[in-house]
């Protein structure tokens, strides 16, 4: 297990860091990649001083004032995203899920679109406002597919991914309906309802940080847990686990990371589908590798998910959430085959 962490773990901050800096380096005005090197390391206390300033300062503005906030943002929203899916995914021993099946995503949309429509996204927590009432919204709607999903008190994993796909259709009719009302405001809520990044600044990192720093702690120190949950309930509540208890702790933390994200970016759907089922392929089923390393690719994904949306188009913008749902949503058909194929044998 260590050398398949050390191996696909060491690959994967290599390519995080080659991506970050050629990212830096796209936009509609380009700059050149050792240039970007340069104003990076210039930045550092004890290498900065030996390196001379002889790029235009507009440069150095436009990297650490404009872009490298997105890109350090987009991959906190990419690790969470695909944490919180990897932890739903082994909870409910489902490829399918991930936020933005179960509901989470278009919960969290209800509460940014209603603050929207009316006017008061600014109205008591300044640009806090609609993140903090997405963040909540995201939860009660996730807290709903649990109880359509259980009986007597506890929740049936067989139909958490079904009460999932009725809840988030309920939400996304009563978003659709407050859009048909917004005649001035429509832009803003549907350009929030695809997700972006643009206009983020460092503030917006500092607040999902924590949520992504605690919540992979605790994800992480389940990993063996998730492993005994891939061998079925009952087996490992008689190898010690306390089932109802760990699944609860997984759930709400995966809840909490994945609310966190939707909450600043807007809905990015399919990140925490895609990212686990692919690390899985890579590394195995052991769940102690899974985690760590969707943090790390999610974050990978992500950030050039974004740097897509930037270039595609140039100088138009793509919203964020239109990328990784044109490569997400023939994913997720692809998997709702295999699973469907996998059904029919048994």
């Amino acid at each position: 297990m260590k050398h398949k962490l050390l191996l696909w773990g060491g690959a994967g901050i290599l390519l995080l860091l080659l991506s970050i800096v050629v990212s830096l380096s796209m936009g509609s005005a380009h700059i050149p990649l050792l240039q970007v090197w340069r104003i990076l390391l210039h930045q550092l206390p004890l290498v900065g001083q030996h390196i001379s300033v002889d790029w235009p300062i507009s440069s150095e503005k436009i990297i650490l004032e404009v872009r490298f906030p997105r890109i350090i943002l987009g991959i906190l929203v990419g690790a969470c995203l695909s944490l919180a899916g990897t932890g739903f995914q082994g909870v409910l021993r489902n490829p399918l899920a991930d936020p933005f099946t179960l509901g989470v995503a278009t919960g969290a949309s209800v509460g940014a679109a209603f603050l929207i429509l009316f006017g008061i996204q600014f109205l008591w927590l300044g640009q806090w406002t609609v993140p903090i009432v997405a963040f909540l919204s995201g939860i009660l709607s996730l807290l709903f597919v649990f109880k359509l999903a259980g009986i007597q008190g506890k929740f049936r994993v067989e139909t958490v991914i079904l009460s999932g796909v009725v809840v988030q259709a309920f939400l996304g009719s009563i978003v659709s309906f407050m859009i048909t009302l917004s005649d001035d405001v429509i832009n803003r809520i549907v350009f929030w309802l695809m997700g972006s990044l643009a206009l983020r600044g460092w503030e917006f990192s500092i607040i999902l940080f924590p949520y992504l720093f605690i919540g992979f702690i605790v994800l992480l120190g389940y990993g063996r847990v998730l492993n005994l949950f891939a061998l079925g309930e009952r087996q490992a509540a008689h190898l010690g686990v306390n089932v109802d208890r760990s699944k609860w702790i997984v759930l709400i933390f995966s809840t909490l990371i994945s609310a966190a994200a939707v909450s600043v970016a807007g809905v990015i759907g399919f990140v925490g589908l895609i990212v686990p089922h692919l690390i899985r392929l890579l590394v195995g089923p052991d769940y102690r590798l899974i985690l760590p390393l969707s943090v790390l690719f999610g974050a990978i994904y992500v950030l050039w998910a974004d740097t897509i949306a930037r270039m595609l188009l140039n100088p138009q913008e793509i919203p964020l959430g239109v990328i990784t749902a044109f490569i997400g949503a023939p994913f997720f058909a692809y998997l709702l085959s295999k699973n469907k194929k996998m059904t029919d044998h048994s």
